[in-house]
């Protein structure tokens, strides 16, 4: 069971990166509406325009599709301000269309200390699960499961990744609070196996000496020295860089678990360059609001942005950086365990997929078509 397409509709998400997303089936006039929409960047595999995450320009997008039927993710339904939503309400699409807002949910997690994120993200796939069925909570069975992960599967494309995020938020609500048995019949679909794509040294360099800005410097530099989430720099205080030790203190990473890792003596100086220069007081890198970090959206506009200059074409996003800092230690020879830990894996067999991907054994292989003696002016 699937949803039917329908010309007219516009669907308003977010992408794995955190950009908003406009999509809908082709249409001249929708075309010519999205074309006015500054910041606009389109997608010809997905299908679909991509904008920055912030409130005006999701606004800008509500009122240029003014007229049309626009269904908004709720996620981003949170960030609109009362008025505008009332305008654009999701629209219903049968009579057991459930208005059922998961206040439960919300208390039940944040009481367990789940992080924000994973709030965020059980209640947007509890939502959109019964948007999908159009039904109320209480009569879900295991088959609207099944149809609503095929429907991912199909019409989204999901990622293995975001498949079993999508099972872990219905197993939570319909299974531990709820207290269903027969969400666990669901079957966990198989891990993709892919590797992530490493910079070389050269390349990592480059994008750093790209950037003029000491700030900006600063971040990428840290995430690059000490294989550092995006997540965790911009959560930085002051009081973390510890100069005597050498060391970052990380504070309630993933999983809510404290680690140390390594400060590298020119992120430093970069550190004590750009401390001068700001001076910053609760936040390591304060954003624009008073009281408020960075967002992880701004540091990944200076990556972008560092990328572009230093002409890297390679997919790449921020974390591509904890990745380079991983397999840049294994191939200086530092032993997986110290690699673990400085990372903060709580399983060895994560950080082990850093030795498919370093050349230190690979580039000590000579290749059979190396090792031929081929006549290379060919017959005479």
């Amino acid at each position: 069971m699937g949803r039917v397409k329908k010309y007219g509709v516009v669907k308003v998400c977010k992408d794995v990166s955190g950009r908003i997303t406009v999509s809908f089936l082709y249409d001249p006039q929708l075309v010519e509406k999205v074309k006015t929409i500054e910041g606009r960047k389109w997608h010809k595999d997905e299908k679909y325009w991509s904008f920055p995450d912030n409130d005006e320009t999701l606004e800008k997008i509500i009122k240029a599709f003014e007229g049309e039927e626009i269904h908004i993710d709720p996620i981003l339904q949170a960030k609109l301000p009362t008025h505008v939503i009332a305008r654009h309400p999701e629209p219903v699409e049968g009579p057991k269309q459930s208005l059922h807002n998961f206040g439960d949910l919300r208390r039940e997690l944040v009481s367990r200390k789940y992080s924000y994120k994973t709030v965020k993200g059980y209640l947007y796939y509890n939502r959109d699960f019964l948007n999908f069925t159009n039904k109320i909570y209480s009569d879900i069975n295991d088959n609207d499961i099944k149809d609503y992960l095929l429907y991912l599967v199909e019409e989204k494309e999901a990622a293995t990744s975001t498949l079993n995020q999508a099972i872990n938020a219905l197993k939570f609500y319909y299974g531990t609070m709820l207290k269903k048995k027969f969400l666990y019949e669901i079957k966990r679909p198989r891990k993709d196996k892919k590797l992530p794509v490493v910079l070389s040294k050269e390349e990592a360099a480059k994008i750093l000496s790209s950037v003029e800005n000491i700030k900006h410097k600063a971040i990428l530099m840290l995430v690059y020295s000490a294989g550092l989430r995006v997540g965790e720099v911009v959560r930085l205080k002051p009081e973390d860089i510890d100069s005597k030790r050498m060391l970052i203190h990380v504070r309630g990473s993933k999983g809510r678990k404290d680690r140390y890792t390594l400060l590298s003596e020119k992120a430093l100086n970069i550190l004590r360059e750009y401390w001068r220069k700001y001076k910053p007081a609760k936040w390591l890198f304060e954003g624009a609001k008073e009281g408020r970090y960075l967002s992880i959206r701004s540091v990944d506009k200076i990556f972008r942005n560092a990328c572009d200059k230093a002409g890297i074409k390679k997919d790449v996003s921020v974390h591509t950086l904890r990745h380079s800092f991983a397999t840049h230690l294994l191939e200086g020879g530092t032993d997986l365990r110290y690699i673990q830990e400085l990372l903060g894996h709580a399983h060895s067999k994560t950080t082990e997929i850093y030795t498919h991907v370093s050349t230190k054994s690979l580039g000590k292989i000579t290749s059979p078509l190396d090792t031929l003696n081929l006549n290379e002016g060919g017959d005479k």
